[in-house]
């Protein structure tokens, strides 16, 4: 695919739209990726990384390697999401602290959004994909609704959350960050992004680079295959997770770590009427419509040749 430089800027932006959602717990960056038009061939190009594609290297030279990598794309679009994840996960941290009724509120939106956007690629609605909906509707909220596991630093652990976290972040309405903090892994990974802690990190990477590889030959397989089936659960993961990301949120029991830090372990939906803080509704219905409206610029973008 012959791009110019114009256009790997384009996929950027994108990266950094994806790595701000991803460092936000209940928002999925394979959301982004998918609204922005560039979900199936990073799906694709994720999966080719095979055999075949080192002994391209071996025999024909690195030229015809980043080719058959589509390595231009993937540089272009994880410079975007590395910079913006590692930078918007303190912004996060400290907005989810101090202002979440906000930020939860335009991400709210958002998710409104691309529900629209991703169920319309379902060129044929049928008791199939009805069902296959409803069960990854289901399958998004029951895991929106997991309490937190008490955290562990070990390295075996840290290889699994990595590994699991990444195909989560590649699932449009599934988020990494949240699986993160499912898993207890969150606030490991964020001191080890603060304090600079290589070995953790490494270790985290790897994990997420064997997941990665692993998962995409299936989504690729079900793509191909199961077209719009798998758009259903898609969509059907998106709409699950609206509940995670609803802004007004009543918290039922608290964990305690070993420094007595407490957060929240178990927390409900409520009206913005019952919520027991400032309900702030008309700001958060503000961000709600720019959130909304931030899913149309994005797939304005994606339809545009890149």
């Amino acid at each position: 695919m012959q791009r110019r430089l114009s256009n790997y800027l384009t996929i950027t932006l994108k990266g950094l739209a994806m790595g701000a959602a991803d460092a936000v717990p209940g928002v999925s960056g394979g959301t982004i990726a998918f609204i922005s038009g560039i979900y199936e061939e990073l799906i694709e190009t994720i999966s080719n990384v095979n055999g075949s594609l080192f002994k391209t290297l071996f025999n024909k030279g690195f030229k015809s390697f980043w080719i058959q990598l589509n390595g231009s794309f993937i540089v272009a679009l994880l410079i975007g999401i590395i910079a913006s994840y590692v930078s918007f996960m303190r912004i996060a941290k400290y907005l989810l602290e101090y202002h979440p009724v906000l930020i939860w509120s335009f991400f709210f939106g958002l998710i409104i959004a691309s529900i629209y956007f991703v169920g319309k690629q379902i060129t044929k609605w049928n008791i199939s994909t009805i069902i296959t909906l409803i069960i990854g509707s289901a399958i998004a909220y029951y895991i929106s609704a997991l309490p937190i596991i008490s955290a562990s630093t070990s390295t075996s652990f840290l290889f699994f959350a990595g590994a699991i976290a990444i195909c989560a972040m590649i699932l449009p309405g599934i988020s990494g960050s949240f699986i993160l903090i499912i898993l207890g892994a969150y606030k490991t990974l964020s001191d080890a992004i603060h304090d600079f802690d290589i070995k953790k990190l490494l270790i985290f990477i790897t994990g997420a680079v064997f997941g990665l590889l692993s998962f995409s030959h299936i989504l690729k397989w079900l793509f191909k295959h199961y077209h719009n089936i798998t758009l259903a659960l898609l969509t059907g993961f998106i709409f699950g997770s609206l509940n995670k990301v609803w802004p007004w949120k009543e918290t039922l029991s608290w964990h305690t770590n070993s420094k007595g830090i407490k957060t929240p372990l178990l927390q409900e939906s409520v009206s913005p009427f019952a919520f027991s803080g400032e309900h702030q509704i008309g700001f958060a219905v503000t961000l709600m419509v720019l959130g909304f409206l931030t899913i149309f610029i994005l797939e304005k973008l994606g339809s545009k040749k890149q």
